[in-house]
């Protein structure tokens, strides 16, 4: 608002019986401009609004966005800068038929202080990716995202299977199931489901949908309890391995492989797509990742650590 209110100001528009600082709101030409901030998910489901502009419209979740949608009649405009690989913009707001597209850079801005592009034209010799981002209007491949993957329709008949890998969650934290088959340096992937509040009972069963019977399903070691019960059910569930380091031994063996997840695998996908390492203090990407978007990911973990970290697993000799 401060920029708004400084350009009335250049222009000798601004007028103090106009704005109400309390509501951050002002009226212009006899229309209502109101300033809200999206830190609070209440304030997302506001009063209704003909125009809506969302600067930094990356910063929004996908949920935020559609509620604010439902509340405008007319016409809504956003910015944004393409930092992100992967957003809802670029999957639900760019294709639709009523939307217009128009991609900007720092040359377009004749209102652009001399300094500030300098330091932006200084980022061709020192960072190529935020060049791309910030120079060219380019969208970036975030240096924290960990993995990068394919998605393909099916897994090939000639894939090899590896094992299933479960994740246990209950209220905030969903269950989760995943398949992994290899092929070559090919690890393909394939989510079964993804829900919370489900009790063993509940596992047992759609495990059983699925056709799960003595095929080795490595779960979350952290619940012995549960993995018990499954056990004594007639599944073949087994704790993963952990120990020191397990997270970032599990990312790095993933690492050395192509993977490739199945395109009805949604919130893999998701996970993928914003599962990232936390950085320091100068914006450098650490070795550690961030405790988020990380069920499947840790159901491919188990699946793909147990065995193809110890490839005789299961395996023993005659003699």
């Amino acid at each position: 608002m401060r920029d708004f209110l400084e350009i009335l100001k250049q222009h000798n528009m601004y007028s103090e019986e106009f704005h109400n600082k309390s509501n951050s709101e002002y009226e212009l030409f006899g229309n209502l401009v109101e300033f809200i901030s999206l830190d609070q998910p209440q304030k997302v489901r506001g009063r209704k609004r003909d125009v809506l502009f969302i600067n930094e419209a990356n910063e929004l979740y996908f949920e935020d966005w559609q509620q604010l949608v439902f509340r405008t009649t007319e016409k809504i405009i956003i910015d944004y800068n393409p930092s992100d690989e992967y957003s809802w913009i670029y999957d639900n707001v760019i294709p639709r038929e009523d939307a217009e597209f128009y991609k900007t850079t720092y040359l377009d801005n004749p209102f652009l202080d001399i300094s500030i592009r300098k330091e932006i034209e200084l980022l061709r010799e020192t960072d190529e990716t935020y060049w791309q981002i910030y120079g060219l209007g380019e969208r970036g491949v975030n240096k924290t995202t960990i993995f990068q993957y394919i998605e393909v329709n099916k897994i090939p008949e000639d894939a090899k299977f590896i094992s299933y890998g479960m994740d246990f969650g209950y209220v905030n934290d969903p269950t989760t199931l995943v398949s992994v088959y290899q092929k070559d340096f090919n690890l393909y992937c394939k989510e079964h489901f993804y829900e919370t509040k489900m009790t063993a009972n509940d596992i047992y069963l759609r495990l059983k949908e699925i056709g799960i019977n003595r095929e080795l399903v490595f779960c979350d070691s952290a619940e012995p309890r549960l993995i018990d019960e499954l056990r004594r059910m007639g599944l073949n569930t087994k704790p993963t391995i952990k120990g020191k380091d397990s997270v970032n031994a599990g990312i790095d063996l993933l690492k050395r492989y192509k993977l490739n997840i199945t395109s009805d695998s949604l919130n893999m996908i998701q996970e993928f797509r914003n599962y990232k390492w936390i950085e320091d203090k100068s914006g450098r990407p650490t070795n550690v990742p961030r405790d988020a978007y990380n069920h499947t990911i840790d159901s491919l973990r188990y699946a793909t650590y147990n065995m193809l970290s110890q490839p005789n697993y299961g395996k023993y000799a005659v003699r």
